[in-house]
């Protein structure tokens, strides 16, 4: 029996209140795709919300952890293509329309990306910088018949991560599981996706914002800011791509979008 074409496997983290949405977005997509839960931390609240969509849950045992829980997510979808959706994000009606349209031109799709919209409430004009550049750091994806090719993969992570995790969907037969193994915690899509260049397939990016990603106080985001663990890693994925001289220049650029971001995050601290 063949095995469904997508499945949108959405990561469950305690009681989001973001969760409804993102799942009304899967299960409202203009194509047929399968929508799972998956969950470390169960809760009448989350079974609810499957019960109320009709969508089956997937408990993981163990501690909380983002790649043990995206990889058992990813590993507990039971189509061709995966898409990890976290919890606070939400899709385009046509997001799964448009990669079957893009299967069927190639069948050599590892990873299958488009444009995204942040959801945010303050700073717009920084997101929309960032933004531009990343949708210049993406170009080389958009070639047609060239997307293949290790060195156009790779140009479009040299820099930084242009892709938005939340925006990818993953071939997993082609890819195998597990999918994800990095040492890092918050870089760990980014180290993934210069492992997953590094492979044959094709990256194609969509440059039709048909992912809408959610950014908040209680992000993960902004964890990894608090502790310098975002700075260390990306120092880290750099000298791994650079010469040492290199990679400190480009950190030298990150630590100005540090300050940004913290200067202007979706909440002040007293909430104001």
């Amino acid at each position: 029996m063949m095995k469904e074409l997508h499945t949108f496997a959405i990561c469950a983290y305690k009681d989001s209140p973001y969760l409804e949405a993102c799942i009304r977005s899967a299960v409202g997509q203009s194509y047929p795709t399968k929508v799972i839960l998956c969950t470390s931390t169960p809760s009448p609240y989350i079974q609810g919300l499957a019960d109320q969509y009709h969508i089956p849950v997937f408990v993981r045992e163990g501690e909380s952890g983002i790649q043990e829980d995206w990889n058992f997510a990813y590993e507990t979808a039971d189509s061709r293509f995966v898409t990890i959706a976290h919890q606070d994000d939400m899709y385009g009606r046509n997001y799964v329309r448009t990669l079957a349209e893009y299967i069927r031109r190639f069948d050599d799709i590892s990873v299958f990306t488009t444009d995204y919209v942040t959801v945010r409430q303050h700073n717009i004009q920084f997101c929309e910088q960032l933004t531009l550049v990343k949708k210049v750091l993406r170009l080389p994806l958009r070639i047609p018949y060239l997307n293949h090719l290790r060195p156009l993969k790779m140009a479009s992570l040299l820099f930084g991560n242009s892709i938005c995790c939340p925006a990818c969907t993953y071939h997993k037969e082609m890819l195998g599981t597990p999918l994800f193994h990095s040492s890092c915690r918050f870089a760990l899509d980014w180290d993934t996706l210069i492992d997953l260049a590094m492979r044959p397939g094709r990256f194609i990016c969509v440059e039709e914002p048909l992912v809408f990603h959610r950014l908040h106080k209680d992000a993960a985001t902004n964890a990894c800011m608090k502790d310098s663990r975002r700075y260390e890693e990306e120092k880290a994925m750099f000298q791994r791509l650079w010469p040492r001289p290199a990679a400190e220049f480009l950190m030298r650029f990150y630590k100005k979008a540090y300050t940004s971001y913290e200067e202007n995050g979706t909440e002040k601290k007293d909430g104001k």
